[in-house]
């Protein structure tokens, strides 16, 4: 029997990126999971079709995280399907890329729509699954910021700040619901995805992929998987962590830091 078998998890966003990493993990240890997606249809479809074929329940729900309602829905889907719920991860988010200078362009718009995915979307999700996991007995929590949230450089100056809103909110809801339920996080540098590449371009994210491999000390940026590895370590790991945000870039932020004090 595989150490999660019996359980469930929501896992948001789940059908690329992290959120399809993370949702392969959980399935290979047994754990029966629900794959939310905004828009992402057939990517999402073709997780689940993975996932069942780790020989566990799964089942692709679309719902926007920033609707507090479809969150609701989804979570007591969820719980009907499954009969419980374990674990949440809060992969989904969004950006806007915008030039850290180009001020006129971060309208109310691009801070109103990150705000609610990145930040209340995150807060919908955990408040819905509260009462379903205490039923289960007390669950854990993992929510996906950036390191952007401590450096303050990123895809734009909003999503900086809603990545910081999220590790406040970790901290918030790790304090509220203990001891039942662990709130963690997980704060990625720069992820090598196809997401990146297509907002940035071939070539401008070669450029970048080869600066960051050869600035960063462990030499490499990260794969969704190493980020669903840290996840795992929140999910499986010990019981006595909780309020907590670990960095997963290869050493960038200590880089970037040594060379402030050059």
């Amino acid at each position: 029997m595989t150490s999660l078998s019996g359980k469930a998890a929501i896992v948001t966003g789940g059908g690329t990126g992290v959120g399809k990493a993370i949702s392969l993990r959980l399935a290979r240890e047994g754990c029966a999971v629900l794959i939310n997606y905004s828009r992402s249809k057939d990517e999402s479809e073709e997780t689940a079709k993975e996932v069942r074929g780790l020989g566990v329940k799964c089942v692709a729900y679309q719902a926007d995280v920033a609707d507090d309602n479809a969150c609701r829905a989804m979570v007591a889907a969820a719980e009907k399907e499954f009969g419980r719920v374990d674990f949440l991860v809060n992969s989904a988010g969004t950006t806007k890329f915008i030039a850290a200078d180009d001020l006129e362009a971060v309208t109310d718009d691009v801070w109103l729509r990150l705000y609610q995915v990145n930040v209340l979307g995150p807060f919908h999700c955990i408040r819905a699954v509260k009462e379903p996991m205490l039923r289960a007995g007390g669950g854990a929590i993992v929510n996906v910021s950036s390191v952007a949230a401590r450096t303050a450089n990123g895809s734009s100056i909003a999503y900086c700040c809603t990545k910081a809103a999220l590790d406040n909110l970790t901290v918030s809801m790790a304090r509220t619901l203990a001891p039942q339920i662990r709130v963690n996080g997980v704060a990625p540098g720069l992820i090598s995805s196809r997401w990146v590449a297509q907002n940035l371009g071939q070539a401008a994210w070669e450029k970048t992929l080869k600066t960051f491999e050869e600035k960063t000390p462990l030499g490499r940026v990260c794969s969704p998987d190493d980020v669903a590895a840290a996840i795992m370590s929140f999910v499986t790991g010990s019981q006595l962590i909780t309020g907590q945000t670990i960095v997963v870039d290869g050493g960038m932020i200590i880089s970037a830091g040594a060379t402030m004090r050059r």
